[in-house]
């Protein structure tokens, strides 16, 4: 079976089975909004240039604003067999207004038109995308702001390393998301480039306005290159890339999350409401919601290296392969906000075990960098000092005893430099310390708590 024929240059109708297969109405319809505000700019703009009559264009306009409300009412129903939400709208318009309705398309493709549809909607997911990283950036501020007295041990390896503050290590994820932030930001500045008035390929031979049309839409530039504006994704593409960072970024934490909440960690308590059961073992407490941030991560890596395939081999201009972008940058933006979303009030309510966090920034053999400090601090060249202290929690460990359990005496055993002072160092003084711009000592970590507000609200 055949639909009917495309235009007066095919005699033929296009097969079902490639009417379906073509057809994104499923998909694309969500850019009504963004297709009707342009389409009402561009109909004024027609009318202010004379391109059409200032009648034609109230009356197109006048059509679209009631399509609108249609749509937004849930009034309108989408016919799969007209392709895409173009075609959906202009078969529309033309239901209510007539022929008149064919006059919006003058100066004017399809090409054009779905480079500006979803560069909108870029722009407007960024702005929301940037909202939600901000709020958790607060969120992560109130929770190192509440536990900056709390020590915990600091890792590398999954190893316990050094000790740092609670505070320290959430605002390393604060300056994470920082980034994403900025990133997103400048992704912002890419997607800002109004494309309309490119046609197919080649410009309009028309006397357009490109500029007001920009500013009718909040575009502060129009694009310079005709070829370039219809077949660029690069804004598709960094959107893309910036989301699998952030949920890379999102699924560290969520694996510390995972980590911490084990009974073999014990560093802090799920909020019941963010965690679920077992179908059959009663005691379980698991934190799906991070395990699920920690999956769709995958999901968010395998979308940005599908586009990037889409688009690796298309010579200029538009090509269909294009329409492969919408579905990939939709269900990132579907898989990022959300998680963003659901992880701000999870944080917010997460129970740190403050005694088990210090307890475990002091157990074994964590400070025994300070003792190799201490010893260079005597003018032991620091491999010298670091061999002697290895020797020493070597030894400590055969004997069973943790460091704070080791006499003046057996400390002189592997070095003649150590005296009464070393029996002084402890987690407090550790973090003391590190003072130095970045380091986890607490007066550091409070101006970086001001440096932090500072960020956020600059």
């Amino acid at each position: 079976m055949t639909a009917k024929p495309w235009g007066g240059r095919f005699e033929k109708g296009t097969d079902t089975l490639v009417e379906a297969y073509t057809s994104s109405i499923h998909f694309d319809s969500r850019l009504f909004s963004q297709d009707i505000r342009g389409s009402i700019a561009h109909a004024r703009m027609l009318g202010r240039q004379g391109i059409i009559t200032e009648s034609e264009a109230e009356a197109i306009v006048g059509g679209l604003e009631s399509i609108r409300n249609d749509i937004e009412s849930a009034q309108f129903q989408f016919k799969p067999e007209l392709e895409d939400i173009h075609m959906n709208i202009e078969a529309a318009l033309t239901e209510r207004i007539g022929p008149v309705a064919g006059k919006l398309h003058t100066a004017r493709s399809r090409n054009d038109q779905v480079a500006l549809d979803l560069r909108l909607y870029s722009l407007e997911v960024i702005d929301r995308t940037v909202g939600l990283l901000e709020g958790l950036q607060e969120v992560l501020l109130r929770e190192a702001e509440a536990n900056i007295g709390v020590a915990m041990p600091g890792y590398t390896h999954l190893q316990r390393a050094q000790p740092v503050l609670l505070a320290h290590h959430l605002l390393a994820y604060f300056h994470m998301l920082q980034r994403d932030k900025e990133r997103f930001q400048d992704c912002r500045r890419r997607a800002d480039v109004m494309p309309l008035g490119s046609g197919a390929l080649a410009g309009a031979p028309y006397p357009l306005d490109r500029e007001s049309v920009a500013r009718e839409l909040g575009f502060t530039r129009i694009s310079p290159n005709s070829l370039d504006a219809v077949s660029d994704r690069d804004f598709v593409v960094e959107y893309l890339a910036a989301a699998s960072i952030c949920m890379m970024h999102l699924s560290r934490l969520s694996e510390e999350l995972v980590l911490w909440s084990t009974e073999e960690f014990g560093f802090v308590e799920m909020d019941d409401a963010f965690a679920t059961g077992s179908s059959i073992m009663p005691q379980k407490k698991n934190p799906d919601v991070a395990e699920l941030a920690r999956g769709k991560t995958g999901r968010v890596y395998g979308r940005l290296l599908g586009m990037l395939t889409v688009l690796k081999g298309l010579p200029l201009s538009y090509n269909r392969d294009l329409q492969e972008d919408k579905e990939a940058l939709f269900d990132v933006v579907d898989t990022l906000l959300p998680t963003l979303e659901v992880f701000a009030p999870m944080l917010a309510s997460l129970q740190f075990k403050a005694q088990r966090l210090e307890a475990a920034a002091g157990a074994g053999y964590i400070l025994a960098t300070d003792l190799a400090d201490f010893l260079a601090k005597k003018g032991v060249p620091f491999r010298e000092a670091h061999h002697a202290v290895g020797q020493l929690v070597g030894y400590a460990m055969g004997s069973g005893k943790p460091l704070s359990g080791l006499t003046l005496e057996e400390y002189q055993r592997f070095s003649p430099h150590f005296d009464q002072g070393v029996l002084a160092i402890t987690v407090g003084s550790s973090l003391a310390a590190r003072d130095v711009p970045g380091g986890t000592a607490p007066a550091r970590v409070k101006e970086a708590l001001e440096h932090a507000k500072a960020l956020l609200n600059g």
